[in-house]
């Protein structure tokens, strides 16, 4: 019987600790002695309940934050010896709960202003935006039209066309589905699926839902400190 191919760890969080400067304490700690692998090839629940540091977590996934003590490699690279912008705007794309697009710009415009960001050259940006928008469910005619006039499905996957503009190797999202009904979730939950089992990426979803639990192929669960 052939041996499955081991994927390879993207995310190493290390130890990782985190204190706010204005603490009380030296001991009073947001994250204390987190430890995590993510591979290529994955999709990952973070669970918790709220304080247990998830937020958190992310922002030092994001290189938002640095940790206080520990350390976070991404592709075998110490994040404090990275450049984070570059980072930010290339390896990794970040999906939020409130999407976070430009109410007055449209779908497509929103995609392509992120292409801008990342400087990478791209031919053709706005027929790419239309391609990702398609990937992700959401037809041509839509490319066009303001980000006010789409549903709070849409906009996800929008956000998640968005994501995708420069081809990350991990995809980060903060609670994705928490505003979104049943059946609505379970479409964009398929989506991160594909992006894993299909494309290689690393995708990590931070979680309050059970139908997310559910979908994923690893859960980590973080505890309160303390």
């Amino acid at each position: 019987m052939k041996e499955k191919k081991k994927e390879k760890v993207l995310l190493s969080v290390q130890n990782a600790s985190y204190r706010y400067s204005d603490a009380e304490s030296k001991d009073d700690y947001a994250l204390k002695n987190v430890s995590f692998d993510f591979e290529s090839g994955k999709l990952y629940a973070i669970r918790g309940r709220s304080g247990t540091g998830k937020t958190t977590l992310l922002s030092l996934i994001s290189g938002l934050e640095r940790c206080t003590e520990g350390e976070i490699l991404f592709d075998g690279k110490s994040l404090k010896n990275m450049n984070l912008d570059k980072y930010r705007n290339r390896d990794i794309g970040i999906v939020f709960q409130s999407y976070n697009l430009l109410p007055f710009m449209t779908a497509a415009e929103n995609i392509i202003l992120s292409m801008d960001v990342s400087g990478l050259k791209i031919k053709n940006k706005k027929q790419k935006a239309i391609e990702l928008m398609e990937k992700v469910g959401l037809k041509e005619t839509y490319a066009n039209r303001k980000v006010l006039r789409l549903s709070g499905g849409e906009q996800q996957r929008v956000a998640i066309a968005r994501s995708l503009s420069y081809n990350p190797k991990m995809i980060i999202a903060d609670e994705p589905t928490g505003n979104l009904d049943k059946q609505t979730e379970t479409e964009i939950l398929e989506i991160f699926k594909k992006l894993a089992h299909e494309e290689n990426k690393c995708v990590i979803i931070v979680t309050h839902s059970q139908n997310v639990c559910d979908t994923v192929d690893v859960i980590y669960d973080l505890k309160k400190v303390g």
